[in-house]
């Protein structure tokens, strides 16, 4: 015993990165990963409905009243990462990604019954909530069943479905608010069962996700981390043969709890220039994406007359965009490095952004035209933002992961994000590109200032195992 805990000595972590992939992995990937795809998904019907929202006959919102809908969305995600976040790390991963689906299957149901703009602002948020939590237990369960030498192209990958998400969301949108297809005011409620009933094929696929062996390891609960184990290497093995074994063991005090301030004390204090980069990571990223994808059909509808029946085609090619640049980039982030990689991404979206955002300002570009600009400047841009949730995610100790993300996406949402989609919505209505132009050069400035810092003091954490990266708060010599 140590310290009220019981010293360990375990091979788990090595015995997890020493796997080759198989069919478990995929596994994995695709029931933990399709969450990323319901937040594409809300995300982009929460965008594309703008217009319908507006000409409803019971809600009739104003073009700030739309953004402010989606901030609500943001602030929900803010505060629903935070306290899951702390209880992901203190009841395990498994139990928190599973309540947190539920609660984002209620809420957007609920979502469709909204009568007026608090009502639809309250169920924006408590579906925020639900992918917020998501978005801590479930990047903590990825990075700690990936083996280390796929851990950056997954997580990529991952974060890029988001975009599969989004293309159902716009192509959903434009069948379901077709003008003539279904009664005033029941295409953009009918467009949220979409969510809802994408969730309930994703609980039948979890239940088949085990628990961290991690996590299990961490919290004294041995035997059941030996089972978890030794089941996956099983299902990895029955096809696949194991990798020579790259790392050794460690020793550890396993404790059922770590009490919240030590760990907010490993995250600010012990790793504060981890601290740093993560905040400027995910602010850029959170101002860059949400001004931008939430304000879009807004721009559209506004400036191009598009119809909002139609926005959701606009959307299919930002979408591919998007999805294309983590899938093809992601790799090289395992290869050329975290560094090199994260600042390029990040350096060239800035520069894009402020060349698109005077293209749009002299009124150079259509609608069409403007569409594909978006789409080469997100090839980039979404591999920069995955990176953003890779870095903050093994860039800490295994006892404060899933804080540590709850905590980084909250502060960079809340700083970059929340605010953007109003402020956006504000300068649309204001009728005047110039006055957008200075939304967009404001975000490329905030993605140059996260390249610089990232070159400056990134971690160089590619092909490394996540307790070499950062040592665990409980590890003993």
């Amino acid at each position: 015993m140590h310290d009220k805990g019981i010293v360990i000595e375990t091979d788990v972590p090595a015995r997890l990165d020493r796997l080759a992939w198989s069919r478990f992995h995929t596994l994995i990937v695709i029931a933990l990963g399709i969450t990323w795809v319901l937040d594409g998904l809300e995300v982009t019907i929460a965008g594309a409905i703008s217009g319908a929202l507006q000409q409803s006959p019971v809600l009739h919102f104003t073009a700030a009243e739309v953004g402010a809908g989606a901030s609500a969305y943001l602030a929900g995600a803010v505060i629903g990462a935070l306290l899951f976040g702390y209880l992901t790390d203190r009841f395990g991963r498994k139990r928190l990604f599973m309540i947190t689906l539920g609660l984002y299957l209620a809420a957007t149901a609920a979502s469709a019954l909204s009568w007026d703009f608090w009502s639809y602002a309250l169920f924006r948020a408590l579906t925020g909530a639900g992918i917020g939590g998501e978005y801590a237990a479930i990047n903590s369960a990825i990075q700690e069943l990936i083996p280390a030498r796929f851990r950056g192209r997954t997580d990529l990958a991952i974060n890029g479905s988001f975009w599969v998400g989004a293309a159902l969301g716009a192509v959903g949108t434009v069948v379901l608010l077709e003008p003539g297809r279904l009664p005033p005011d029941w295409g953009w409620r009918a467009a949220f069962g979409i969510g809802a009933a994408l969730g309930l094929f994703i609980l039948v696929l979890r239940r088949w996700v085990p628990e961290s062996p991690r996590w299990l390891m961490l919290h004294a609960r041995l035997d059941e981390c030996e089972s978890v184990i030794a089941e996956v290497e099983r299902r990895a093995a029955s096809r696949y043969a194991r990798l020579p074994d790259g790392s050794g063991r460690i020793r550890l005090v396993a404790h059922a709890r770590t009490p919240a301030l030590r760990l907010l004390g490993a995250i600010l204090r012990d790793y504060r220039r981890r601290a740093v980069l993560g905040l400027t990571l995910m602010t850029a990223q959170a101002f860059f994406y949400n001004a931008i994808f939430f304000s879009y059909a807004l721009v559209l509808t506004r400036f191009y007359a598009v119809p909002a029946s139609a926005v959701g085609w606009y959307m299919l090619p930002f979408a591919l965009g998007n999805f294309l640049g983590p899938l093809l980039l992601g790799p090289l982030f395992d290869t050329i490095g975290r560094k090199p990689m994260i600042t390029t991404t990040y350096a060239i979206s800035g520069v894009l952004l402020a060349i698109v955002g005077w293209l749009f300002a002299e009124n150079v570009v259509g609608a069409a035209g403007l569409t594909a600009c978006w789409s080469g400047i997100f090839f980039f841009a979404s591999a920069a933002a995955s990176a953003a949730y890779l870095t903050v995610s093994e860039s800490f100790p295994l006892e404060a992961r899933a804080l540590a993300i709850a905590l980084f996406y909250a502060i960079g949402t809340a700083l970059g994000g929340v605010a953007a989609p109003w402020l956006f919505g504000v300068l649309v209505g204001s009728g005047e590109r110039r006055a957008v132009l200075l939304g967009y050069l404001l975000g490329a400035v905030l993605m140059l200032v996260a390249a610089a810092v990232e070159l400056a003091i990134g971690v160089k954490a590619e092909r490394r195992p996540l307790e070499s990266v950062a040592r665990p708060l409980s590890a003993v010599d």
